[in-house]
């Protein structure tokens, strides 16, 4: 068992040490906006991934947003995206992250948006811009791992099971009466003996950010484990939730967004406010949350998104988590700060025990947290993206 850990954590650290993960955020940034209640001055701390979250936030009147990330290829990303706001007119902003095809890609790379990149982020991009070239069944978005792995599934969909008009009619189902009489057609053709194999592999989830904690959480609360959540999941958002403007599942499906489908930063109303002023209260930060809080310059920060972050500091990472929480008390409980994650698994008790100290007596996170439960409760069944058991929303006591 040791032995096969170590693979799995081998595996996993190979995906995501070397490549850019995420290309698209996937947790619901209208459940967030409901659940940070941001006011003029607020400082808001996210976990980078795909930048897509950070500019909504800021959007939506944050002060500042802070982007922290580990993976410098995902602050890379959200670089480009800030380059390319500051830089392109609209119709090409939209050509490159709402198509994911960009026509003239190099040329436009090296006249306008090479130069207002961060020195990483543009030797990254000097290797990967070629992702936004116009290949008709190959964009943006089906590039990094999270990327191939829907390439893979869309692949999968059309050349074997010959699903694909199918799933197209399901995307513009007119409501949910619709959408439920046609999810049943694909369910039953799509969950093969092959695909449920796959999805109980853990190479399968590496590819797309699962580590094999947050896959036990699940295996603990299914009889069949992680496909059995995945069903029930597909299920909510297929045949229970609009899906007319449900982006996040268009965008793997389709391989781009549509302007009536698409995340806020992408419509034309809201790039301009980027570009006239808002783009400036977004900022990358390559480094770890416990690390940025400890060194940050003293400004208040008022909001934390922790993405499934807990999830990942379990098991052996757990003295990470003790380190991590501590920072967080040390630097943000003064001002109150509100703190957001999910969670694979739907108990989330192993945060509250973990062990801190305030003023010096050992206190466990849980006793200085105040949750807001009624309306995690009340949002959490609304997600669009649904690939999480648990929606958290805390306070820390002051």
């Amino acid at each position: 068992m040791a032995l096969l850990n170590w693979v799995r954590g081998r595996v996993f650290n190979l995906v995501h040490q070397n490549n850019l993960v995420y290309n698209t955020c996937w947790e619901d940034p209208r459940l967030d906006r409901v659940a940070l209640e941001l006011e003029p001055h607020h400082n808001v701390m996210v976990i980078t991934s795909a930048g897509c979250n950070a500019l909504d936030y800021a959007l939506a009147g944050a002060n500042h947003v802070y982007a922290v990330d580990m993976n410098p290829r995902q602050n890379a990303l959200l670089d480009l995206k800030k380059a390319a706001i500051r830089e392109l007119e609209y119709e090409d902003f939209f050509q490159m992250f709402g198509t994911g095809r960009l026509p003239n890609f190099q040329q436009i790379y090296e006249q306008k948006l090479r130069h207002a990149l961060p020195e990483w982020s543009q030797s990254y991009w000097n290797r990967k811009i070629r992702y936004f070239r116009p290949r008709k069944k190959r964009s943006f978005y089906f590039r990094g791992t999270s990327g191939s792995f829907a390439r893979m599934m869309n692949i999968y969909v059309d050349r074997v099971l010959r699903l694909r008009p199918l799933v197209l009619e399901l995307l513009d189902a007119a409501n949910i009466e619709e959408q439920k009489e046609i999810y049943e057609k694909v369910h039953k053709r799509l969950w093969t003996k092959s695909l449920k194999f796959a999805m109980s592999r853990d190479t399968t989830w590496s590819l797309v950010g699962v580590p094999r904690a947050q896959r036990e959480y699940l295996e603990q609360h299914y009889e069949n484990g992680i496909v059995d959540f995945v069903q029930e999941n597909m299920r909510a958002v297929f045949a229970e939730l609009p899906i007319q403007d449900n982006y996040f599942w268009r965008v793997y499906i389709t391989g781009e967004y549509t302007p009536k489908c698409c995340p806020e930063y992408l419509k034309p109303e809201n790039f301009q406010r980027l570009k006239d002023d808002v783009i400036h209260r977004v900022s990358t930060h390559t480094d770890s949350v416990e690390h940025f809080l400890r060194k940050h310059d003293g400004t208040p920060i008022h909001r934390l998104v922790l993405l499934d972050h807990m999830d990942w500091l379990t098991g052996s990472l757990h003295p990470y988590l003790v380190s991590e929480w501590q920072a967080i008390m040390d630097t943000t409980r003064e001002h109150g700060a509100r703190i957001l994650w999910r969670s694979g698994g739907m108990d989330t008790q192993f945060v509250n025990e973990v062990p801190v100290t305030v003023d010096g007596q050992k206190r466990e996170v849980g006793d200085m947290l105040q949750y807001h439960d009624e309306t995690a409760d009340s949002l959490h069944p609304k997600d669009r993206v649904h690939t999480y058991g648990a929606f958290r929303i805390a306070d820390l006591a002051a």
